[in-house]
């Protein structure tokens, strides 16, 4: 993955006037999580919390491990969520220790090509407890060309269709479906 890197201030409003359906997407990566006993979450590419926010409003008392590739991202994230354990890694490090109840994904993922998705959703698998759920939000490949209105940077941006994350993520052990998807923006679940 690329070594671009975000920075706190302004990114909110950045993802606001890049994302169209940014509000909806945290939405219903939320409502996603619903029904589900989630004692101990993993959050892969925390940012500034904005996902770790709605996702601990839902379940309250919850263990929150967040991890970032950006250190400047997690510094402003911590002000918000003090009580989580939040470490900077990449995607494609190792991931935290196991078992979680509940991983979730928001704007990260897209981050890596095809094959990268594939090896993270394997290692998701294998830190996700018997029924818990994976949670991924992210920009994908549209059916229609013009439906792709998130701007993608070359090199940087690997989005893939939902068909092929959806196989990916059954690949990998899980029972995979769409909870939501509006133009090249799509909520996928795995549960375990």
């Amino acid at each position: 993955m690329s070594q671009f890197r975000f920075e706190p201030e302004g990114y909110l409003e950045s993802m606001l006037a890049d994302v169209p359906g940014y509000e909806r997407l945290q939405e219903e990566t939320a409502r996603a999580t619903k029904g589900l006993r989630a004692g101990r979450i993993l959050e892969l590419g925390t940012g500034t919390g904005e996902t770790a926010r709605r996702i601990l409003e839902l379940h309250p008392g919850a263990e929150l491990v967040g991890v970032d590739s950006s250190p400047e991202m997690l510094a402003r994230a911590r002000e918000e969520l003090p009580a989580a354990d939040l470490r900077v890694a990449r995607l494609e490090d190792p991931l935290p220790a196991g078992p979680f109840d509940l991983v979730v994904s928001t704007l990260a993922v897209h981050h890596l090509e095809g094959p990268g998705k594939a090896d993270l959703f394997r290692r998701v698998a294998a830190v996700l407890r018997p029924g818990g759920r994976f949670v991924l939000a992210d920009v994908v490949v549209p059916e229609r060309p013009e439906d792709a209105v998130v701007p993608c940077t070359p090199g940087f941006d690997f989005p893939d269709p939902v068909a092929d994350q959806l196989e990916w993520l059954r690949d990998a052990g899980f029972r995979s479906r769409i909870a939501w998807a509006r133009r090249d923006l799509a909520v996928l679940v795995g549960d375990a």
